[in-house]
């Protein structure tokens, strides 16, 4: 028998049509697959969805904690976490990524107040968008009006655009991570997102330059 790539191709006469719906849908459905696999303890599994979540929760870890070092640790943490509790993961509420998410935002948290405890000076005001490798990717493709900018949004509104953009969780997911309904995320998104708009105009018309 053929194991060619051409048999898992559609034949001509397959009417499905392949819409953003029906791609996400199928997304979701494999990544389902994954997740009931690690959960009867599949390496491979669980090594796909490391190589699938690590980079990003590193990012988001990143933006939250001042050195690159301790982004990793908290990183690897919620790896590890995940591991240990992904036998009690539901898809009700969020799905998969909204759980991890969920676990990492407890691990910066907790990060935050053990450097609290050692001195409010090692955790910084705003987030740092210029710490790390994944930053200064970031750093080559924004302007500096626009990280400034960033800088000077709320913990809260720079969390949620964090969630929304580096995670790329809907609404929904960042409603379960940060335990707010679904419609409150979307307009603290909306608010932030104006103030950004707002801060980038005096920007550039000389209002504020920092």
């Amino acid at each position: 028998m053929s194991n060619s790539p051409a048999e898992h191709l559609p034949l001509a006469s397959d009417t499905t049509t392949l819409t953003p719906t029906t791609v996400c849908e199928r997304s979701e459905n494999s990544l389902r697959l994954l997740v009931r696999k690690a959960q009867r303890g599949d390496e491979h599994a669980w090594d796909v969805l490391f190589r699938r979540s690590y980079p990003k929760l590193l990012a988001y870890a990143s933006r939250r904690l001042p050195t690159s070092e301790l982004a990793k640790d908290a990183a690897g943490e919620t790896m590890t976490r995940a591991v240990a509790g992904i036998d009690r993961l539901r898809f009700e509420r969020g799905g998969f990524d909204a759980w991890m998410y969920g676990i990492a935002r407890h691990v910066v948290l907790d990060t935050q107040r053990t450097l609290w405890r050692e001195g409010p000076g090692r955790v910084p005001d705003a987030a740092d968008l210029d710490s790390g490798p994944s930053e200064r990717a970031i750093a080559s493709e924004e302007s500096a009006q626009i990280r400034r900018a960033f800088g000077r949004l709320g913990r809260s509104d720079q969390e949620i655009l964090e969630l929304r953009v580096v995670a790329g969780l809907s609404s929904e997911e960042v409603a379960v991570v940060l335990g707010r309904l679904p419609g409150a995320i979307r307009m603290a998104q909306k608010r932030a997102l104006s103030r950004l708009r707002s801060d980038l105009l005096a920007q550039r018309d000389g209002g504020t330059s920092d």
